[in-house]
């Protein structure tokens, strides 16, 4: 338990009038610097390249939020060297004062909290509600894991004495230099959990941030480097994953890679990391959250109204595009025909546009790969099982589909199996409580997992057999919390490193045992 004071920080309140004045005037000021051009930043020092990406709001894909620079393999290796020069007086620098820069890091981004918010409802499309908790979740991440590093000072100061024969320690100390590949679905709190860890930890960091939200991982790296953070310990370096990113994973120095984004590259990632390398002389550590195709069960006892809101919550957040959202809906024959129908008319409630208007519950989903994609699989699930609402959209301003449900689908139908990272929903029918276990735990992923029931003893079973790394009973099956509800998944969901957990530093370390005889 820790023994440091932790609390999450609040939700803005946007029915009051004030916050949501303060909301628009935070998309004044990010309006005010869109366009800007954006260096790397290597060893604390800016550096322009000729190769530059453009940025666009995913609303108005003619609009540019930034344009980038991207690091080539000069740029990679220099960061590189940068970080192993930095590394070597990090490491050693008092873990009291690696979480002081967490902590003035935190105090930063509050005071810019409607600003970064804003940033992310124009680069990633997110609505205010859903870019407020990403901002909050970043302050969580940032709060809770200095306190976790100033736990595990206090274990260091331990002493295990075995008489007074001799004298035993046991401490924890950094790997190394490590990547931190981040994620565009959470561009700040994902972003800067992954970061955080790592540099409490002791370690240094190459930063590749997802190619569709580098404006906003620009703008984390300046609240370190307001908080203090040295020249070298953060290392700014978007690029292709296909060069760089391969080239990081591989090198020989690295110890250690921090990945969160889809199967496919989690899976080559770790395959790479695993390839001893000349010259290396450790085996790279992964720690990698890969999505999920997450459900929830509905029993055949439950509150309808519980069972429809906590599914259409979970479904269409952020346009489906949470690697925690629902995909799927097993629900029992008996309240079967209830539930399809309130999800209807719930689904259809919901609307859609930019997310600067604050009325709009969904925006759009993240890029022309994201929308080509999402559409190919809507015309998979009219083949596959029957469309209750939407599949339709449009990309010819922004890239929007509206909220879409399948229902009366087999378990193994494609869009109940593949990931589809969109605002898609399958529905299943089950006979029984224990088919609907078997068809949740079908897939290849174990991510997230809700079970809506008033039978307690369902509820039990689900607590041991429904196989997912973050359960969920009577409620939706997103929003985990920082320090309260650790996230990370079984089975291709990742390597269950528990975000938000109190053993997540401890993946950004290595334990010493030291022995003196008396």
């Amino acid at each position: 338990m820790a023994i440091y004071s932790y609390k999450t920080e609040s939700l803005t309140d946007f029915q009051n009038p004030e916050n949501r004045v303060a909301y628009q005037e935070g998309i004044k000021k990010v309006r005010g610097y869109l366009g800007e051009k954006y260096p790397l930043i290597i060893n604390g020092e800016r550096v322009f390249t000729k190769r530059m990406v453009k940025s666009v709001n995913p609303s108005k894909h003619n609009e540019v939020i930034g344009e980038i620079s991207q690091a080539g393999m000069d740029e990679a290796k220099l960061a590189m060297e940068s970080a192993l020069t930095a590394f070597e007086y990090w490491k050693k620098v008092d873990p009291k004062t690696r979480a002081d820069v967490l902590f003035k890091a935190a105090n930063i981004l509050k005071r810019r909290r409607h600003e970064i918010s804003a940033l992310m409802t124009l680069e990633a499309g997110k609505p205010w509600i859903e870019a407020d908790a990403d901002t909050a979740e970043a302050i969580d991440f940032l709060e809770y894991y200095g306190r976790q590093m100033l736990d595990l000072t206090r274990i260091d100061d331990k002493v295990l004495s075995r008489r007074d024969i001799e004298r035993n320690e046991y401490r924890y100390i950094p790997l190394g230099v490590g990547a931190v590949i981040a994620p565009w679905n959470f561009p700040m709190a994902i972003l800067t959990g992954m970061t955080s860890a790592a540099i409490v930890s002791g370690n240094a960091v190459l930063l590749k941030p997802a190619s569709t939200t580098q404006v906003i991982a620009y703008k984390f790296i300046e609240i370190m480097e307001e908080a203090g953070l040295p020249k070298g310990v953060l290392n700014y370096v978007p690029g292709k994953g296909s060069e760089i990113g391969d080239f990081i994973v591989k090198h020989p120095k690295t110890r250690f890679i921090s990945f969160t984004g889809s199967k496919a590259v989690g899976t080559s990632i770790y395959e790479n990391a695993a390839k001893v390398q000349k010259g290396q002389i450790w085996l790279k550590r992964v720690i990698a959250e890969m999505g999920g195709k997450d459900a929830i069960l509905i029993d055949g006892d439950v509150d309808i109204e519980l069972a429809a809101s906590s599914i259409v919550t979970s479904a269409f957040g952020f346009s489906g595009q949470k690697c925690s959202a629902c995909s799927r809906a097993i629900i029992h024959e008996d309240v079967y025909d209830e539930v399809v129908k309130l999800i209807k008319e719930k689904t259809e409630k919901l609307t859609i546009g930019t997310p600067e208007d604050f009325s709009n519950n969904m925006g759009p989903v993240n890029d022309q790969a994201a929308f080509d994609k999402i559409t190919d699989y809507i015309e998979i699930g009219k083949k596959e099982g029957k469309l209750l609402t939407g599949g339709t959209g449009s990309d010819k301003e922004g890239y929007f589909i509206k909220p879409t449900v399948f229902i009366d689908l087999l378990p193994d139908a494609r869009i109940m199996q593949e990931e589809i990272f969109g605002p898609v929903l399958a529905v299943s029918k089950v006979k029984s409580f224990e088919e609907g276990l078997e068809v949740v735990n079908n897939t290849e992923y174990g991510l997230t997992g809700s079970c809506i029931s008033n039978n307690r003893v369902h509820l039990e079973i689900a607590r041991e057999d429904f196989h997912v790394g973050n359960l969920y009973l009577n409620r939706k099956c997103t929003g985990a919390i920082v320090g309260y509800q650790p996230f990370g998944g079984f089975n291709m969901s990742g390597t269950d490193s528990k975000a938000g957990g109190p053993d997540y530093l401890i993946l950004h370390m290595q334990g010493k045992s030291i022995t003196e005889q008396l």
